[in-house]
C-alpha cells in the first residue's frame, strides 16, 4: 500500500530527521527501506508511481527515486523534479552501465546508486549529499530558553548569566535539543547528528554526556529522558 508523505514545508528535517519520499513500485523493497530510514530517525513514506512522486516531492527534504517505474520514465520524473526545485534526489536503479549513470546525473540526480546496494552505503550517500546541500544551519543562532542561553557563534552556554564550561560534544548535544525544544530527539538522531555515526547502536555514550550536562546545568530537569525514545529539553 502506498503511503504518501504528509504535506508541509520541506527543510523541517531538524525537527525529527529528514522527510524522505521513497519512490519505489516494489512493496517489499519500499517497506524495508522505510523501516530502515525510520530506525535512523527519519520520517520516510512511499509512493509507487512517478505521477504521485511529482505531486508530493515538494513536501520532502530528500527523494529516493527508483528509475524503473510502472507509469512514467524515471529519468523524466527526475528531470521534472529538478526543474521545479532543488530538493536533493538520489536515483536508484538496477541499470548499472556508465551511460545510465550519466543520464541520471544529467537529469538532475545528486547521486546514483545501483541495486542491490547496502543500506550503510545508502545512508553514507544521504549524509554526504545533505552536508553539501544544507545551508550551515544554526551557525548564527543564539537560543534563549528561560535562564539558559546557547550561542552557536561563540559555542558558549550560560545559565542565569553564568558561563558553563562544556565539551564540544556536550555543546552539540545541548544545542540540538535547544533548537527543537518541543521535540523528543531520538537516540539514533543524536548519534547521527552529534557523533556523525548512523551505524553504531546508541549506547552509554549519550547517557554519559546527558548526565554530565545535567550536572553542569545545575538541574536534572533541564534534559528530560523519554524512555525508549530519546531526550527533550526541559526546565530547571
Amino acid at each position: 500500500m502506498n503511503r504518501p508523505l504528509p504535506q508541509g514545508k520541506a527543510g523541517t528535517a531538524q525537527r525529527g530527521g529528514l522527510r524522505v519520499l521513497v519512490v519505489e513500485s516494489e512493496p517489499r523493497a519500499a517497506e524495508a527501506l522505510i523501516q530502515g530510514l525510520r530506525r535512523h530517525g527519519h520520517r520516510a513514506e512511499s509512493v509507487a508511481t512517478g505521477a504521485r512522486a511529482l505531486q508530493l516531492q515538494h513536501g520532502a527534504d530528500l527523494v529516493l527515486l527508483d528509475l524503473d517505474l510502472p507509469d512514467l520514465d524515471g529519468i523524466e520524473v527526475c528531470r521534472s523534479i529538478r526543474s521545479t526545485g532543488e530538493t536533493p534526489l538520489i536515483a536508484v536503479s538496477a541499470r548499472d552501465s556508465e551511460l545510465d549513470r550519466v543520464l541520471g546525473l544529467q537529469a538532475g540526480a545528486d547521486d546514483y546508486i545501483v541495486k542491490p546496494y547496502g543500506f550503510r552505503e545508502l545512508m553514507a550517500r544521504i549524509e554526504a549529499i545533505m552536508r553539501r546541500v544544507r545551508p550551515p544551519r544554526l551557525a548564527e543562532q543564539v537560543i534563549q530558553h528561560g535562564p539558559l542561553r546557547v550561542d552557536a557563534r561563540t559555542r558558549q552556554v550560560h545559565v542565569n548569566g553564568r558561563r558553563i564550561d562544556v565539551t564540544r560534544k556536550e555543546f552539540d548535544l545541548l544545542h540540538l535539543l535547544c533548537f527543537q525544544p518541543e521535540t523528543v530527539v531520538s537516540r539514533r538522531q543524536l548519534m547521527a547528528q552529534v557523533w556523525d555515526d548512523s551505524w553504531s547502536p546508541p549506547g552509554r555514550t549519550i547517557d554519559t554526556h546527558v548526565s554530565s550536562l545535567r550536572s553542569k546545568l545545575g538541574a536534572s530537569t533541564w534534559i528530560i529522558t523519554v524512555r525508549g525514545v530519546g531526550f527533550r529539553l526541559g526546565h530547571p
